[in-house]
């Protein structure tokens, strides 16, 4: 039988292309809504889950997610996953004091998009077929498209809009398609990031798969059961560090490598040996023109599953090398829950906090280490001043990234 071979987006840097920083960065999570609330619960560990009151989960064998607090003021007949998405891009494009202008590119990662509407719709379809009043709004705002141009609408701008959907890795992947679009000199700014809501068929459809936790998300834990699943948005403002020093404005990080490679092994399942996960990340670091010891923190995908960890485990010790570099690694999952299409986007932002404010965010609910992992893994308050920061995203599908942030200098 032929071996499983993961297939490897390398891009080579070339020392005629841009630096890439971040002048923007917004984020909503059931820590809170805003970069400080996020922040302080990142740092501190603080667990966001609690029982699920979105929708009826009687039937299921999971009763909690990390559902988000959202002010009443935010709705304007949105969708949830649409509030989420402005709220997140409103702190960003603050932040980065960005004007409305045309030839903006926005590059969104999501997995849900709309699903609440299409749920609406679907229920109403059966309870009261001769009923059609609401049914045609939801099926023009179920198109994930619609979310992206109320967005640029909002905001004043236009451009092209890129919508990349696989699975978990979506919001790794679209940061770093807007980082090629900046480096490469496509464009001179991007938005980008990624966006999820909590929905009723995918909180099911995990845990018919038995993958969600019954008890608590404990990644790399000998003991782990599973995940759970929360909701949120980050966003972030990319431009060429020309563009930003041209406008005086404040930068907050430099992203400087992403690789992604396409696990076939099986559809919900990693490679065992954690192949195609080693891949981006060494992907990643090639194209930072780093050595993976010069990694100062990584932020794990770190799910809590079995076979996630068991693979990620595997695949950042032979990064690390043997004897692996001490390296420090944790999940933040267990603070915010997996959200999917906004994981990476999130954990990217995670990465560029704990660059600015000196903090690793530890992974406070694992207790019983694996005895695959040959690294420190953070599960308490830490003080420490991370120059360069690896970030992982790995998804069904095979879908498999890795971001390189750096502190700016």
């Amino acid at each position: 039988m032929a071996q499983n071979k993961a297939f490897v987006l390398f891009p080579v840097k070339k020392q005629s292309e841009a630096r890439v920083v971040i002048t923007g960065a917004g984020v909503v999570s059931a820590l809170g809504i805003g970069w400080r609330a996020n922040a302080e619960g990142f740092r501190t560990g603080r667990v966001a889950f609690g029982p699920v009151t979105l929708f009826d989960v009687s039937r299921q064998r999971a009763k909690t997610a990390a559902e988000v607090r959202l002010p009443e003021s935010s709705s304007n007949g949105e969708d949830r996953a649409s509030q989420l998405l402005m709220l997140a891009t409103k702190e960003a494009w603050t932040q980065a004091n960005w004007e409305p202008g045309n030839d903006l590119p926005l590059v969104l990662g999501t997995t849900s998009g709309g699903m609440s509407l299409g749920e609406a719709f679907y229920r109403q379809a059966i309870t009261t077929p001769g009923k059609r009043r609401g049914q045609p709004t939801r099926v023009l705002h179920y198109q994930p498209q619609r979310q992206a141009l109320e967005l640029a609408n909002a905001f004043g701008f236009s451009g092209p809009i890129t919508i990349i959907a696989n699975a978990c890795a979506s919001g790794a992947n679209a940061v770093g398609h807007a980082f090629e679009l900046v480096r490469s000199g496509q464009a001179q700014r991007v938005l980008t990031g990624g966006y999820d809501a909590l929905s009723h068929l995918v909180f099911a459809g995990f845990d018919s798969l038995q993958a969600l936790s019954t008890t608590q998300c404990r990644p790399f834990d000998a003991a782990r059961d599973g995940l759970g699943l929360g909701e949120g948005a980050a966003m972030l403002c990319l431009e060429s560090l020309a563009h930003a020093q041209q406008r005086g404005t404040t930068i907050l990080g430099e992203i400087v490598g992403y690789g992604a490679a396409s696990d076939p092994h099986h559809l919900t399942q990693p490679d065992p040996e954690g192949n195609a996960a080693y891949q981006a990340m060494s992907a990643a670091c090639e194209n930072a023109r780093i050595r993976p010891e010069q990694i100062d923190y990584i932020n794990a995908h770190g799910t809590g599953t079995s076979l996630n960890d068991s693979a990620e485990a595997l695949a950042i010790t032979r990064l690390l090398g043997n004897p692996p570099a001490r390296v420090p690694v944790s999940s933040t999952k267990p603070s915010v829950g997996h959200l999917l299409g906004a994981a990476g986007a999130i954990e990217a932002v995670v990465s560029l906090m704990a660059l600015r404010e000196g903090w690793l965010p530890p992974t406070g609910t694992t207790r019983e280490l694996d005895a695959l992992c040959n690294f420190p893994v953070v599960r308490e308050t830490t003080r420490a001043e991370p120059q360069c920061v690896l970030s992982n995203s790995f998804g069904f599908g095979g879908a498999n990234a890795a971001l390189v942030l750096r502190r700016y200098s």
